[in-house]
C-alpha cells in the first residue's frame, strides 16, 4: 500500500479510497447476484416450466438460510476479508462452470438445481463476511455514511442488474448471461483483494464451531443494545425484504393498475430509498439515532397502511416513495448501530443473524402473501405490514438502550476517534 491508500483522519467515507474500493467490489458482487438470479429463474422457467422453476429457486434459498449462521462463525474465525475473498472466488468459479456447462448441454433441472445449491451454500458464507467488513476498513464515526453508500450500491445494482441480464440473455442466451454474472464476480474479487483491513483482535484458543455459534447467539441475547435491535430489524424487514414486492404485484392487479402501475410504485419506492441513502451518505452524523429509527418506523407503518388503501395510482406512487424513504433511513441507521455496538470478535456472527432476519427468511413468507391477498385482499396485506412496523417502532421505544442509542460523530478539528479507520497505526491484515 502507498501513502495515497491511507485516508487522513476524519476523511469522509465517500472520499476514502479504501472504502470506495470496498464499495466497488460490493456493487459488482450485488450486480452479479441480480444477474445470476434472473438468468437462473429464466433458464429454469424455459427448461422446466413455472412449477419446477420454484424448486430451482428454493434449492438456492434453503441452504443460504440454513447455513447463514455458520457463515458468520467462519467470518469471525478466519477474518471477514479472507472469508469474503475465498467465497467470492468460489462463486466466480461456480458460475463460470455453469456458463460452460449450459454451452455444452441445454439447461435442465439436473444441471440448474446443483448450481443453485452450491451457490446458496457459498452465498451463506459470503454475505456475513462482506457485511462485517465496514468496521474493519473505516472508523466508527463513518459507519452511518458507509451504510448509506451501501444502500446506494444496492439500488444501483438492482437498477443495472436486470438490464445487464436482459442484454446478456438476448445476445448470448444462458451461456452469455452466466458468463456476465461470473465476470462481475471476478471484478468484485479483484477489487476486494486490494481493500486494506485492520487486523482481528487476538481470540486465543478457538472453540469448536458449534460452541462458537452458541456463544455468538448468547452474546446477542445478553447484549443490552443488540438484543432489542435485532428484534427491531427482524420485524421491520419482515415485509420489506421481499414480500412487499409480491404484494405490489397483487395490489396493482387487484386495482387494475397493470404492470405499468406496479412499476411506477416500485420505482417510487426505490427512488425514496436511494434518497435516504444519499442523505445519510453526505451527512456528518445522525443525531439521536434511536429516536430517528423509531420515527422512521412509524412513518413506514403509516405509509404501508395508506398504500394498501390508496384510491388511485398517483396516491399509491406517492406513498410508495414515502415508504422507500422511511425504510431506507431505518435500514441505514440500524445497520450502523449494529456495527458500532458489536464487539469486533463477534461481528461476523452478529451480521449473519441480522442478514438472516433481513433476507434469509423472506422465501418462507412469500406463500403467506398470496394467501392473505386471496382471502382478505391486498389492503389487508399492507395493513398487516403497517401493524408489524408499528410493533417494531413501539418495541424500539420501549427498549431504554435503543431510546438512548447514538452513532459516533466527528466534530471538525476533534481528531480521530479510537481505531478511526484504515489510517490507524495498526498494520493491515493480508
Amino acid at each position: 500500500m502507498t501513502s495515497h491508500d491511507v485516508a487522513a483522519p476524519g476523511t469522509p467515507a465517500y472520499r476514502d479510497l479504501n472504502v470506495l474500493r470496498w464499495l466497488v467490489a460490493y456493487t459488482a458482487s450485488v450486480s452479479g447476484d441480480v444477474v445470476y438470479f434472473l438468468v437462473l429463474s429464466w433458464s429454469a422457467t424455459r427448461a422446466t416450466g413455472p412449477s419446477q422453476a420454484g424448486l430451482v429457486i428454493a434449492a438456492g434459498a434453503l441452504p443460504r438460510a440454513v447455513l447463514m449462521l455458520g457463515g458468520g462463525v467462519l467470518a469471525d474465525r478466519f477474518g471477514p476479508h479472507r472469508v469474503a475473498v475465498a467465497s467470492d472466488a468460489t462463486r466466480c468459479v461456480v458460475i463460470l462452470v455453469a456458463a460452460v456447462s449450459v454451452s455444452l448441454v441445454p439447461p435442465s433441472l439436473w444441471l440448474l438445481v446443483p448450481v443453485a445449491l452450491v451457490f446458496g451454500v457459498v452465498d451463506a458464507v459470503f454475505m456475513p463476511a462482506v457485511g462485517a467488513l465496514p468496521p474493519r476498513i473505516t472508523g466508527p464515526e463513518q459507519l452511518a455514511r458507509v451504510q448509506g453508500m451501501r444502500g446506494l450500491s444496492i439500488r444501483l445494482s438492482n437498477a443495472v442488474g436486470p438490464l445487464l441480464a436482459g442484454v446478456a440473455l438476448a445476445a448470448g442466451g444462458p451461456t452469455g448471461a452466466f458468463a456476465t454474472a461470473g465476470t462481475l464476480f471476478a471484478l468484485s474479487l479483484a477489487v476486494l483483494l486490494t481493500v486494506r483491513v485492520s487486523p482481528l483482535p487476538s481470540a486465543g484458543q478457538r472453540a469448536p464451531g458449534g460452541v462458537e455459534l452458541r456463544d455468538g447467539l448468547h452474546y446477542v441475547r445478553r447484549h443490552q443494545t443488540l438484543a432489542p435491535l435485532v428484534a427491531v430489524i427482524g420485524l421491520s424487514e419482515m415485509c420489506f425484504s421481499g414480500p412487499v414486492a409480491a404484494g405490489l404485484v397483487l395490489l396493482a392487479d387487484e386495482r387494475g393498475w397493470g404492470a405499468a402501475g406496479m412499476g411506477w410504485i416500485a420505482s417510487a419506492f426505490s427512488i425514496g430509498a436511494a434518497a435516504a441513502a444519499l442523505l445519510l451518505t453526505v451527512r456528518a452524523r445522525v443525531p439521536r439515532a434511536g429516536p430517528v429509527m423509531s420515527g422512521a418506523l412509524c412513518v413506514t407503518a403509516v405509509g404501508a397502511v395508506a398504500l394498501g388503501h390508496a384510491p388511485a395510482l398517483p396516491c399509491a406512487v406517492a406513498f410508495g416513495g414515502l415508504i422507500g424513504l422511511a425504510n431506507g433511513i431505518t435500514a441505514t441507521v440500524t445497520g450502523a448501530l449494529v456495527q458500532t455496538a458489536t464487539d469486533p470478535r463477534y461481528l461476523g456472527r452478529v451480521t449473519s443473524v441480522t442478514t438472516l432476519c433481513s433476507l434469509g427468511l423472506a422465501p418462507v413468507l412469500f406463500p403467506l402473501v398470496g394467501v392473505t391477498v386471496a382471502v382478505w385482499g391486498a389492503a389487508m396485506f399492507f395493513t398487516v405490514c403497517g401493524a408489524i412496523c408499528l410493533i417494531a417502532a413501539l418495541f424500539s421505544v420501549s427498549a431504554p438502550a435503543l431510546r438512548r442509542a447514538e452513532l459516533p460523530g466527528h466534530s471538525p478539528g476533534s481528531g480521530p476517534g479510537p481505531g478511526s479507520g484504515p489510517g490507524s497505526a495498526r498494520p493491515p491484515e493480508r
